[in-house]
């Protein structure tokens, strides 16, 4: 919407000019609760054409993220209002040409750009972030300081993350020029390997209730640059690389950290780049170390995006996502579309045979080459699930549907230009490196029991598929 101004105070190019206003920011009085960028739910009060809101709820109510807004020339080209601080346009119409300021959100995605959003901590971060400010608030209500916290919404969560730590190279400045989030002064943002003992206890403590002040104030930070739903926090090895270090939770039922270890240990077996994985020992507990591949050696950031963001996909939207999608993104933003669209082709017969289904789009990612091209990053986020059904979160093709099917997988191997005797030999690769699960497991130091209770998704038909395919022609 902004776009179709004359111009903004957000930098010195020119709009469009179809619609007569400019684009200024939010301004408030020194000392004003409200604060930039206007984030949430708004209601929407109409000003005119009637017929646009007609069969809406009485009470119109969108989801704003925006530090600037629309100034119009005229009150004629305003067809709906918002209030934060004092009114502004929120839907505009000049002649055929329509903008609106609020945010497009479906189910539970972010209100943030993908290549944003690929940042945000979720999940566990999400649980450490929100138990940190519920310990401020009832230490403060106790000190019977007056307590006038907001909500914590969308942008807090997004700058609760170390600067040091935050995925990819995107970096936030606030308007001093300071990186966000800043670690706290005397403090590292990822602690040595050392401290491991100390994060896996602060850790346990979140997970069962029992979490003090300083659990939360160590993990602050450390424990909130990540994704996912299990216990982790970023951590520095003896060569000063950063390091994920991955805890087992309170309530497992099966070795996952280790599991997680043998299915990277198994892909870079079957030949697919996989982010490096060890296992180490904390007290009794095997902590998984995922080395960071947006950190190269000798320094620096690379960027990355997650496959969502190079669909330009939504979470929580109703619609399903394919692997050849990705295959169709690879060939227009790919830096070498052919390698990279046959090793994705290796990773989904290697998910297939390892029952790794938890696919979805952001458990896999790109890095930035060079010239807006990306190549896939390293798999990562790997796991053999024995207790789920053979069903992809990314679908193999419409056609195919949710099911974790090698006969799917050869269907899409011409689509991908992979030969039927290529992908027979690479079937024979990776059905041998998965063959050895046992072997792998054993030298990691699974015992006898943990190798038991991770056997359903590694012996399972699509093994004796893959085998039975790979023999053809020979």
């Amino acid at each position: 919407m902004q776009l179709l101004t004359r111009g903004s105070e957000e930098g010195i190019l020119p709009g469009f000019g179809w619609i007569a206003g400019r684009t200024v920011r939010f301004q408030f009085e020194p000392g004003s609760p409200l604060r930039v960028p206007h984030m949430g739910w708004n209601r929407i009060v109409p000003r005119a054409a009637p017929a646009l809101f007609e069969g809406a709820d009485e009470e119109l109510r969108a989801y704003f993220a925006n530090s600037y807004h629309v100034f119009c020339d005229t009150p004629e080209e305003e067809l709906a209002v918002s209030n934060y601080g004092y009114e502004f346009p929120c839907i505009v119409r000049q002649g055929n040409v329509t903008g609106m300021q609020f945010h497009k959100r479906s189910g539970d995605g972010s209100v943030f750009h993908g290549f944003i959003a690929d940042t945000e901590p979720d999940g566990w971060a999400r649980r450490v972030i929100l138990r940190d400010h519920a310990k401020h608030r009832d230490a403060a209500r106790r000190q019977g300081v007056n307590d006038n916290q907001r909500p914590l919404d969308p942008l807090d969560f997004l700058l609760a993350v170390d600067d040091s730590n935050r995925v990819g190279a995107l970096r936030l400045q606030d308007e001093n020029g300071v990186f966000q989030r800043a670690a706290d002064a005397g403090r590292r943002a990822a602690p040595p390997l050392l401290e491991l003992r100390q994060l896996l206890s602060a850790t346990r403590a979140v997970e069962t209730n029992t979490e003090t002040a300083l659990d939360l104030a160590y993990l602050r930070g450390r424990g909130t640059s990540l994704g996912g739903m299990r216990p982790k926090c970023s951590v520095i090895d003896d060569a000063g690389r950063l390091l994920i270090g991955k805890f087992p939770s309170v309530t497992d039922e099966r070795a996952v950290t280790k599991g997680e270890v043998l299915a990277l240990r198994l892909a870079r077996m079957a030949g697919i780049a996989a982010a490096d994985a060890q296992l180490v020992d904390s007290d009794g507990v095997p902590v998984a170390l995922i080395r960071r591949f947006d950190r190269p050696e000798g320094g620096g950031r690379l960027p990355y995006i997650s496959a969502a963001t190079l669909l330009g996909a939504q979470s929580g939207a109703a619609t399903e996502n394919t692997y050849v999608e990705i295959v169709d993104a690879l060939r227009q933003h790919g830096a070498s579309a052919p390698m990279d669209i046959a090793e994705l082709w290796r990773r989904i017969a290697f998910f297939i045979l390892i029952n790794n289904v938890d696919d979805h789009l952001r458990n896999h990612g790109l890095l930035h080459v060079a010239g807006g091209q990306w190549a896939l990053a390293p798999a990562f986020d790997v796991n053999p699930f024995p207790d789920r059904a053979a069903e992809l979160k990314t679908w193999i093709s419409e056609d195919a549907g949710p099911v974790a099917s090698i006969d799917a997988l050869m269907s899409i191997a011409a689509y991908c230009r992979i030969e039927p005797d290529i992908a027979r030999r690479m079937l024979a690769e990776i059905e041998r490196a998965v063959s050895q699960w046992r072997d792998v497991g054993r030298e990691i130091g699974m015992s006898k029991l943990e190798l038991d209770q991770f056997a359903n998704a590694f012996e399972h038909s699509e093994r004796v598929a893959a085998r039975r395919i790979a023999e053809v022609g020979r």
